[in-house]
């Protein structure tokens, strides 16, 4: 099971599609609502499952309206009993305005209107990864978390200031890409640090710092817009399925 965002989805459409084309003749059922989502490839009982959560924690609506407990996952529950679980989060946490899906951030009793949106991932992934200690049996299930996939509309962050992702179908080519590892992803391997229970850390962040051109571009923004945040399919997922793949067995 996929646990996690839009980029997790992603992963998931690619493995689905990787496993199809290496078995084009299994007879296959697909099942899709808001948050849970399946390919079945019923010939051989392998079922791909995606739980579509943007935070991880939950989101909920009450009297105050929109809140984000970052301390809370009763989502956990749709989780458990998984042969493998591969987390990802990070895409939503620095959303603002319109396209923040809530109004208010709580950690116990308390309200806030916003805070340090860093530390409120802290937070979450700390609330994560108590879950994880406390619910996995590793003799079971085995637990994977995809790092931080970086986006590409800030061209300043591979030295061409007036660029973004949009028509690019070069990726970047140096030893060191210019704005260096995103401090989401020192913060994700602070929290794994912690976890007692095995987690292998699928860490696909610098690999795909360097594919400026991977992305959808002008070709795939909703409404027309240009889309620096996702990737193409097939493309930079089936390289994250590879070294997932090479994760399992290793």
């Amino acid at each position: 099971m996929f646990v996690g965002d839009s980029l997790s989805l992603n992963q998931w459409t690619s493995l689905s599609c990787l496993i199809h084309s290496w078995v084009p003749n299994s007879k296959y059922t697909v099942f899709r609502t808001d948050v849970l989502s399946s390919v079945t490839f019923e010939d051989y009982g392998v079922k791909i499952l995606l739980y579509r959560t943007t935070y991880l924690v939950d989101l909920v609506n009450d009297k105050a309206g929109r809140v984000l407990k970052l301390d809370s996952i009763n989502n956990g529950k749709a989780w458990l009993g998984m042969d493998m679980l591969i987390f990802n989060t990070w895409h939503w946490w620095t959303h603002t305005g319109r396209s923040q899906p809530w109004d208010y951030i709580q950690e116990g009793n308390k309200l806030y209107k916003d805070m340090n949106r860093l530390v409120a991932f802290y937070k979450g992934l700390t609330t994560w990864a108590r879950w994880v200690n406390q619910n996995v049996d590793p003799s079971k299930t085995k637990v994977f978390f995809q790092d931080i996939s970086p986006t590409h509309y800030v061209g300043r962050d591979w030295n061409e200031p007036s660029k973004s992702c949009s028509g690019a179908t070069q990726p970047f080519f140096g030893t060191r890409y210019p704005a260096g590892t995103p401090v989401a992803w020192a913060v994700v391997n602070k929290v794994l640090s912690r976890v007692t229970k095995p987690v292998y850390l699928l860490d696909v962040t610098k690999l795909s710092q360097y594919r400026k051109d991977a992305h959808p571009s002008q070709y795939g923004g909703d409404g027309g817009g240009t889309d620096c945040s996702h990737w193409c399919l097939p493309g930079l997922p089936d390289t994250w399925n590879q070294l997932l793949y090479a994760a399992l067995f290793s």
